[in-house]
């Protein structure tokens, strides 16, 4: 066979092959999707958005609608809007082979609930952004209260903490800290239940079990936060079983390398 003719044979059966290629392709394009394939990452036992809550909401914004050609699904609107919702951490949304999409989505994960004075909550996840409470689902986490008047909604406080000026002016930087080191450690999430900011700027802590008050002071460094729940451990560990679990009322971390304790009195 001459090489031409060779030649013309390849191409009419490439130029076949890209055409059934194209066809194939549209072909796709047109057909109908399906209920999206939902994976829903949960970092601990505090999960703010299911499977069946996102969907929900993905059909309320018309984002997508039952029978869509596949070719007519907006991918990046619906991670866009999937991104802004305030417990989604990351988002990624795709489509496959046979009319089939998939979205998986990572949640934040809330490690301490903020009680504000004007009456409103919010939950601060491990990454020191705050979430807005929902009606669905609760977190069982370390609560704050007390003179808290600063705004909280979608604030962070890791941008506080690199904000010099803000670091001034605001306690959510202080909160975060105090929270991080509580859920990191096993003993003290076990023992601290609740914390008061006081009008002074001191916090206040609360122990789960037992009529004791811890004064904590400011937490406005990591080192002023590990020093502090450090002397409170060891005294945990080495002097209330000593003394004895009901002789102090209050606990006092706030002066450097002390801890004051006072005595409870005969008639408490």
């Amino acid at each position: 066979m001459k090489t031409w003719i060779k030649i013309l044979l390849l191409s009419l059966t490439s130029l076949g092959i890209i055409a059934l290629w194209v066809l194939g392709i549209n072909s796709e394009h047109k057909r109908p999707l399906k209920e999206p394939m939902i994976i829903v990452h949960v970092d601990g036992a505090d999960a703010f958005l299911n499977e069946k809550e996102l969907y929900s909401r993905i059909l309320s914004n018309r984002w997508y609608v039952q029978n869509q050609r596949s070719e007519t699904l907006p991918v990046v609107k619906i991670e866009e809007g999937i991104r802004a919702m305030e417990e989604v951490k990351e988002v990624r949304v795709y489509k496959l082979l046979g009319g089939d999409w998939k979205i998986e989505v990572w949640l934040r994960k809330p490690m301490a609930r903020i009680f504000a004075k004007n009456g409103k909550s919010y939950y601060l996840d491990t990454d020191g952004i705050t979430i807005s409470k929902t009606h669905l689902h609760t977190a069982k986490v370390l609560l704050f209260s007390g003179e808290i008047s600063e705004p909280l909604r979608r604030q962070n406080a890791i941008k506080i903490i690199n904000n010099d000026s803000l670091k001034n002016i605001r306690k959510l930087d202080e909160i975060y800290r105090i929270s991080n080191y509580v859920c990191n450690d096993p003993m003290l999430r076990a023992l601290i239940g609740q914390v008061y900011l006081e009008r002074s700027g001191d916090f206040v802590l609360t122990p789960i079990v037992g009529d004791l008050k811890i004064v904590f002071g400011t937490a406005y460094s990591e080192k002023q936060v590990k020093d502090k729940f450090t002397r409170l451990k060891i005294f945990y560990k080495e002097g209330l079983p000593y003394e004895g679990w009901d002789k102090y009322s209050e606990i006092n971390l706030m002066y450097d390398g002390q801890i004051v304790c006072r005595k409870r009195n005969k008639n408490d």
